[in-house]
């Protein structure tokens, strides 16, 4: 990392409260940091930057420049098991019992590599900070899974929030997954103060900070859920699960628990500026005000939440009443894409129907992927540029057919137009990890083929486990 001057940019978007965007502006960098931005009038400050012989010159016409955005929720291990057709129609509690037979087959080699498909993809969208939800720890695989994560989201060069997920209630506990797939709490708390300790950075411009994340209300205990929040304010580090994704799980409180699933989390200290949610589709008006109140944090996944027609979450709702709102692509065997630009399409679109076109004008939707991810981390350095923040930068070309006639509003054209492009460059940390649409240090064609090998294996030795024709 030295210093990188990017030119002559068509169209910064800073993300900056009460900034406009700018037009023919010159974005400075230095290290890991934005040093300087520099207007269009102040082409004399900028030619005596680049004159300097260290530093690298990027042209910026015709692209159009964010923050690299922020991806709330993943489950990176499902990049290997998506568009099977065993469940492409399925809802989420079918969907989950007819997946897990899947991923009882992971492996570290399957950890790794689809970490690595799953990072490449957001790096290509422009995402340059991700959370992950890993929550499947097969007892013949190694207990140590999530290390493996790590280390290849370190090697791609992708800032990371990986959460050590847990289910500890399996089917012979009235759970949905199976027995051999979940831990005991003793097990999942002593892995989870191990992780905290070996890769936990809780330090401005961290790379890798943990979170707690057990699964959901319906694959843990009562008691985990408790203990894990306990041991998550004992460590300060943030929390993190599902909750009111669909109404089966709705009833499977009222039925378990007698309460409705935010009571419940509620009940268990899972509600406060330190927790966030993926989904929130079912909230009523009162619980979206203890949200609100609580700073408690949203993760919107739109497409999945479609995919699985699990239902539309109250995002607008939710953002009048000041609920702190991320989005998220969720996992990719429910989307079947790792790419936030997609997502960011949808949030736009889903919402201005039944709710009113206006509902969901396009600055909201930038936020959500940008500022709105990193209030929720306890970030306030990504998901902005301006000097002093992290040099996490999304550039996307704008000379394409697929802008021609989109000039009018050009920071906002790729949420209109095209369909989730490629980024030209994405910077992560003063980091080049794309540039010209491709991964910087990544064989796309080598890692296609090593991927499809191993979903290949797993899916050929459910079929002979199960009985059953996944394909």
């Amino acid at each position: 990392m030295g210093r990188c001057l990017i030119r002559d940019i068509h169209t910064l978007v800073t993300m900056v409260d009460g900034e406009p965007d700018l037009s023919g502006a010159h974005l400075l960098i230095e290290g890991n940091r934005i040093a300087k931005i520099l207007r269009a009038e102040d082409r004399a400050e900028a030619d005596a930057w680049a004159g300097e012989a260290e530093t690298e010159i990027i042209d910026g016409r015709w692209c159009v420049v964010y923050p690299g955005f922020i991806n709330m929720h993943h489950h990176l291990y499902q990049t290997l098991t998506r568009n099977i057709p065993h469940v492409q129609n399925a809802k989420l509690f079918d969907w989950l019992i007819g997946l897990y037979e899947v991923w009882r087959e992971l492996s570290e080699e399957a950890v790794e590599v689809s970490t690595q498909i799953g990072c490449g993809e957001l790096l290509l969208s422009g995402c340059t900070t991700t959370t992950d939800h890993f929550y499947v720890f097969p007892e013949k695989a190694s207990a140590e899974l999530l290390d493996v994560e790590i280390k290849a989201a370190r090697r791609i060069g992708m800032r990371f929030h990986p959460t050590r997920g847990s289910m500890s209630r399996g089917r012979s506990q009235g759970g949905l997954p199976p027995d051999d797939l979940v831990q005991t709490a003793d097990a999942i708390l002593a892995d989870c103060n191990r992780v905290i300790d070996a890769y936990h950075d809780p330090e401005p411009f961290s790379m890798c900070r943990i979170i707690l994340a057990p699964c959901s209300p319906f694959s843990v205990t009562t008691e985990l859920l408790s203990e894990t929040a306990e041991l998550a304010r004992q460590r300060q580090v943030r929390c993190h699960t599902h909750l009111c994704e669909t109404i089966d799980e709705e009833e499977f409180c009222l039925q378990t628990h007698g309460m409705r699933p935010l009571a419940y989390m509620e009940k268990t200290g899972w509600v406060g500026e330190d927790v966030w949610y993926a989904h929130g589709i079912y909230f009523n008006d009162d619980e979206i005000r203890l949200l609100a109140e609580s700073q408690t944090g949203i993760s919107h996944c739109p497409s999945s939440n479609l995919r699985l027609g699990s239902g539309i979450a109250p995002i607008p709702k939710m953002l009048d009443a000041g609920v702190r709102v991320g989005l998220g692509v969720d996992g990719s065997a429910s989307n079947d894409a790792s790419n936030i630009g997609r997502e960011m399409q949808m949030a736009l679109l889903v919402h201005r129907v039944g709710t009113g076109v206006e509902a969901m004008p396009p600055r909201p939707v930038l936020r959500m992927a940008t500022r709105g991810g990193a209030t929720i981390l306890g970030q306030p350095e990504i998901g902005q540029l301006a000097p002093g923040a992290a040099a996490d930068v999304a550039m996307f070309r704008l000379d394409k057919i697929d802008y021609a006639g989109a000039m009018s509003d050009p920071a906002h054209a790729m949420l209109f137009c095209g369909s989730g492009p490629r980024t030209e460059l994405t910077m992560v940390n003063g980091r080049i990890v794309v540039r010209g649409g491709k991964l910087v240090d990544v064989d796309e064609e080598a890692l296609f083929h090593r991927a499809n090998a191993i979903a290949e294996k797993m899916l050929t030795e459910t079929e002979r486990k199960t009985g059953q024709a996944y394909r």
